[in-house]
């Protein structure tokens, strides 16, 4: 019953390795919609409390990998057996931004701009309350190797 938090900066492949690990049979979800997530008037794209609360807290059988980076996630941890930090160098991850077609955010300098400012303050941030770092730059199939080998090592 292992509950995974996979969060890093816009770029660093959490939804691919979602994808990778819902083809491996787990569960998983990612927050960068509707249904999870929120703008508040500053604005701000936090997680919905009622609806992650409900989601940490019911969730049962097998493992739950989470994948997001939100301002209030850190309300969320207690929650989690792991917090994971997927990181990747400024070139890896705008090269990935720029190539990708199933998001849109990342295209405007603005946005890119914004990417670069959040890898300076705050994946340190990040980095600080993981209990485990991934270089997302290696090929997806050792970082998702990587991922699944929490769910074995927590039994």
């Amino acid at each position: 019953m292992a509950k995974i938090l996979i969060t890093g900066m816009s770029g660093t492949g959490k939804s691919t390795a979602l994808r990778a690990l819902a083809s491996r049979g787990y569960r998983t979800v990612d927050t960068d919609t509707d249904e999870w997530s929120r703008w508040t008037p500053e604005p701000d794209w936090v997680w919905r409390e009622d609806a992650m609360t409900a989601l940490l807290t019911e969730h049962r059988d097998g493992a739950l990998f989470v994948a997001g980076c939100k301002s209030n996630q850190v309300d969320f941890y207690p929650l989690f057996d792991h917090i994971v930090l997927l990181s990747a160098p400024a070139e890896v991850l705008l090269a990935r931004i720029a190539a990708r077609t199933d998001n849109p955010y990342g295209k405007d300098p603005a946005e890119r701009a914004a990417i670069l400012e959040h890898l300076t303050f705050v994946e340190p941030l990040l980095r600080a309350s993981a209990t485990l770092e991934i270089d997302a730059s290696a090929p997806l199939s050792d970082v998702v190797d990587r991922l699944q080998a929490l769910v074995r090592r927590r039994g």
